[in-house]
């Protein structure tokens, strides 16, 4: 019911709004006029994270959850799929490395198999063992939800996928005697995107969370490539012998792919000339990386 104005208490402590609402009380409110539920709590803290200070009010009003981050759980239950496939139905020694089971998958990527193109893509479901899967599942499904809640499944697609192919090609051609199997290449691309937004925009994201986001992805990266390194030069199992490449090329990839996609929050990206380059960039690395596995790798 509406309240007509000159009726009201002129000496009244708080002025009301047209509703009847005293516009002072809005303790528990989180614009003076209704509570804040479970789910705006949710993304508020999403946009703090995911966004710069500018960008969080306009993320807020449109923030939903339709559609959902499909692509990201999606991926991750393939992966674990095809993990418990090799590590249950496949006789294993062990799980926390795994053996002739993943070396002889068709998703393997080989470097004497490399006419088989699908492979390119398709390592990224196999992976060595326990701690590799549990830690790019842990990773992407961190970074990979709430980056696709905020920039939606298309975009989150396109950088994971480009971490993916521009992994395995530079491992092709940088490391082209090994084998190469996970996802790193398209985690190490939503890190690489979210660090390079995280650089950029450190005053406006807050920068005492700031160090702390940017401090994390180091050691996280520290600690994956230190595990990555050990299994290629340290371990004297031939079976082993996994490149760590990938995680370069996937970083790369997502520091420049990656970082247009995801400061274009909102933006149209084919009017950004940013979005260009990186896409004649990437397009002339993939012609190169492809002629040189034609043509001029050793392997």
């Amino acid at each position: 019911m509406d309240i007509d104005i000159e009726e009201q208490d002129p000496l009244a402590v708080d002025p009301v709004d047209r509703d009847g609402r005293r516009m002072g009380d809005t303790e528990g409110d989180d614009d003076g006029n209704r509570k804040v539920g479970c789910c705006e709590r949710f993304h508020h803290s999403i946009s703090k994270w995911m966004l710069p200070e500018e960008l969080h009010e306009q993320y807020r009003e449109r923030a939903n959850c339709c559609p959902p981050p499909i692509f990201i759980i999606l991926i991750s239950i393939g992966e674990l799929a095809v993990f418990i496939y090799y590590a249950v139905w496949k006789p294993q020694k062990q799980w926390v490395t795994l053996g002739e089971g993943i070396w002889n998958s068709p998703l393997t990527y080989k470097s004497d198999r490399r006419e088989e193109a699908w492979r390119f893509v398709s390592y990224m479901f196999v992976h060595a063992g326990v701690e590799h899967i549990l830690g790019n599942l842990v990773m992407q499904l961190l970074l990979g939800i709430p980056l696709e809640l905020v920039h939606k499944g298309f975009e989150v697609g396109m950088v994971y996928m480009a971490g993916v192919l521009a992994g395995s090609l530079a491992s092709s051609i940088f490391d082209p005697h090994s084998a190469l199997v996970g996802a790193s290449g398209g985690v190490y691309a939503l890190m690489g995107g979210y660090f390079m937004n995280a650089i950029v925009n450190f005053r406006e994201m807050i920068p005492l969370l700031g160090v702390f986001r940017i401090g994390v992805i180091v050691i996280i990266v520290g600690t994956d490539v230190g595990f990555a390194l050990y299994r290629r030069f340290l371990t004297h199992d031939v079976g082993l012998k996994v490149s760590f490449v990938a995680h370069i090329g996937g970083g790369v990839a997502g520091m420049t792919i990656g970082y247009v996609f995801f400061s274009a929050y909102n933006k149209k990206l084919l009017k950004d000339p940013r979005f260009w380059l990186c896409i004649v960039g990437y397009i002339v690395f993939l012609l190169f990386a492809v002629l040189f596995n034609i043509f001029l790798s050793p392997a």
